[in-house]
Parts: structure tokens; C-alpha cells; sequence
């Protein structure tokens, strides 16, 4: 089973809560009301883990955690603020499924955007899978996210550009970019064909098919 979380991840929550502007203030000058946000959404989210291994616990591979910590060109907070603030309750969630959830079970973490940076931080806090690299971002580049962190994390993901080649290219150029990414992320194993994000209903259906057929021809990467 792959189980999907009971709301978005905490950093998300606290601005839809609070609204992006207040709680980003809050982040900056009101570090106890964004404790207090912050752990409760914590304490949710794990008791919400509690009840899934009752019910579930030995079919669960994992539990589709997520926080978008970046967009296209920045963060949007800064690397320290999520080690000092974020990163330490990230820590807490995935501990607790780790603890909740028997073998085999693997920690999964969702962020879009440029975090480049800090998927050193996602390793040393336990994620085994990283989704969905959004290669298209700033200073995400496929060989150098390989070559870097490809010994320590798996990557779910990246496997076309949907922002701009699959819903605007041909067919030719679908099969091409499909090929070179995986080209790229597949070699030591650690990586998992998929799109970097939802297909959209702009995508023309011939590159879809373009899309799933030389996936088909190169699955056994």
C-alpha cells in the first residue's frame, strides 16, 4: 500500500492556516505560535501513522509525505530557517513511521523546486525516496543530483520535462528527453521512472504515448 498523509506536510499547512504572509512573519518574529502550529500539525500527522499500522502495518511501503520547500528559482524560506525550524519536526514524522511501520518500509519526502541544498538535509534525516525532481528548476541538474546524492537517496520522478516538452514538444522530443533522463539517473540503480509531476489535461495524447512506450523499451535500466 502506498499510503497517502492525512493533509499537506506542516510548512504548507502553517501558511494555508495562518495565510503565506502571516506565517512567514510568524516564522521570522513569533517563534512560539509557529511552534505551537507546528507541533500540533506533527502530532496529527503521527497519530493519523498510529491508526494506519493498526489497520495497515505490514502492507504499508510507504507514506507519501511532502512539503514544498522551494519554488522554481529560490526557497522559499532559507536553508537555515528550514534546519532550524522545519528540518527538526521532518526528523520527528519520520522517525515515528519508522517506528509505527515493520520492514519492508522506506521513508518517502515530496518537494518541489530548486533544494539542491538541502537534500543533504532530507538524507541525514532518514528519506529513502526523493520526489519528484523537478529537473527544470534552478541548479537541479540530472547528472550532477545523481552524482551527488544518487549513493544515498532514491529518486522517484524526473523522468520528462511536463512543464515544457511534454505538453509543447513532438513525439521525437518526448522520446528524447524520456531517454536522456533516464540515461542519466539510472545507472547504480536508486531510481524510479515516473513524471515530474501530474499530467495535465493540455498534454497532446500522442506524447503520452510517446512517454509510456520508450519507458516500455528502456524499463530494465
Amino acid at each position: 500500500v502506498i499510503l497517502e498523509s492525512i493533509c499537506s506536510g506542516i510548512f504548507e499547512m502553517g501558511c494555508r492556516l495562518r495565510g503565506y504572509e502571516t506565517f512567514y512573519m510568524d516564522m521570522a518574529r513569533n517563534p512560539a505560535v509557529t511552534a505551537a502550529l507546528l507541533d500540533k500539525l506533527v502530532e496529527l500527522k503521527i497519530q493519523f501513522y498510529e491508526e494506519a499500522a493498526k489497520r495497515l502495518g505490514p502492507y504499508v511501503h510507504f507514506i507519501r509525505e511532502g512539503d514544498d520547500m522551494a519554488g522554481q528559482e529560490s526557497f522559499l524560506i532559507s536553508p537555515q530557517m528550514y534546519r532550524d525550524i522545519i528540518k527538526p519536526r521532518h526528523k520527528q514524522l519520520f522517525e515515528a513511521q519508522r517506528k509505527l511501520l515493520p520492514p519492508p518500509f522506506y521513508v518517502f519526502f515530496h518537494s518541489d523546486g530548486c533544494i539542491f541544498d538541502i537534500i543533504p538535509d532530507f538524507i541525514e534525516i532518514g528519506v529513502d525516496i526523493l520526489n519528484p525532481l523537478q529537473l527544470t528548476a534552478k541548479d537541479m541538474d540530472a547528472e550532477k543530483v545523481k552524482r551527488e546524492y544518487g549513493k544515498d537517496i532514491s529518486f522517484w520522478g524526473g523522468g520528462v520535462d511536463t512543464q515544457n516538452i511534454l505538453p509543447r514538444g513532438t513525439p521525437k522530443q518526448v522520446r528524447q528527453n524520456v531517454t536522456e533522463r533516464i540515461k542519466k539517473l539510472s545507472p547504480d540503480g536508486g531510481y524510479i521512472f515516473g513524471t515530474v509531476h501530474n499530467i495535465q489535461d493540455d498534454v497532446p495524447l500522442e506524447n503520452i504515448v510517446a512517454l509510456f512506450e520508450t519507458f516500455m523499451e528502456l524499463r530494465k535500466y
